[in-house]
């Protein structure tokens, strides 16, 4: 697997993307009680402009995507897709790893996930985040708030 910056080009297959997994997740639970993602091309390409956006791909095919930004020292992490084919093989666990990487220093990684899906809770609390809050949005949603503290290093690398 390779997980790299993704670029302008690679917008329209994101969001084909999240498409894809709404439906599968909508199916897996059979809830279609929350509309789908109904981001547009030009939205999702204005979010290159503030976010780093990595994508998965093996063999040349996008199997996975997260965006991220720091703000105030604080990683936000949002709209982590796996290509519904693909899940179950640790894709999510990477991104979110590579993301974590990628944005530092930071003093800690915050995101958000629906709480149906009982699946994303446990991965993040696998990863070492922990839930902070919760907002219910209506009766059959309710969003989970989970944040991961950096802990400082004893050993800091020395500069230059």
């Amino acid at each position: 697997m390779n997980i790299q910056p993704a670029t302008r080009e690679d917008a329209a297959a994101i969001l084909h993307l999240q498409h894809r997994a709404y439906q599968r997740e909508a199916e897996l639970y059979n809830d279609w009680s929350i509309p789908p993602l109904t981001q547009t091309l030009d939205e999702l390409l204005a979010e290159f402009d503030a976010y780093l956006i990595l994508k998965a791909s093996i063999d040349g095919q996008l199997v996975g995507a997260v965006r991220a930004q720091i703000s105030d020292g604080i990683c936000h992490i949002g709209r982590l897709m796996v290509e519904p084919s693909y899940q179950g093989r640790g894709i999510g666990q990477r991104l979110m790893q590579a993301i974590e990487a990628a944005l530092v220093p930071t003093q800690c990684y915050e995101l958000f996930t629906g709480d149906r899906s009982a699946r994303n809770v446990a991965l993040y609390e696998y990863l070492g985040y922990r839930t902070v809050r919760t907002a219910k949005l209506n009766a059959v949603v309710t969003l989970v708030y989970m944040q991961k503290d950096v802990v400082p290093s004893d050993n800091p690398q020395p500069e230059g």
